[in-house]
């Protein structure tokens, strides 16, 4: 199935585009608008992983949620235990 594609214009510093052209002259890329997509769907990725990291930072200072946790270890210790002598 094709991906659905939009025309989007920026403006960028000219020696990032000349960078960028010359990256695909020398085979980084097929074209321009597919290092363009890798590059910004790379830093979108760790974007949101900043944001995860952010919130389970935040979280841990919750005393709810680390409760939660607790409880939640508490009920699977067992099962945990059993599993790992499974294993070994």
């Amino acid at each position: 199935m094709a991906v659905q594609t939009r025309k989007a214009t920026f403006n960028l510093p000219t020696t990032l585009l000349t960078a960028l052209g010359d990256a695909v002259a020398k085979g980084a890329a097929p074209s321009k608008n597919a290092l363009v997509e890798r590059a910004l769907t790379r830093e979108l990725r760790e974007a949101r992983r900043l944001e995860r990291r952010a919130r389970w930072s935040e979280a841990a200072r919750d005393p709810l949620f680390t409760r939660d946790l607790a409880e939640i270890e508490a009920a699977f210790a067992s099962a945990d235990a059993e599993t790992a002598r499974q294993i070994g």
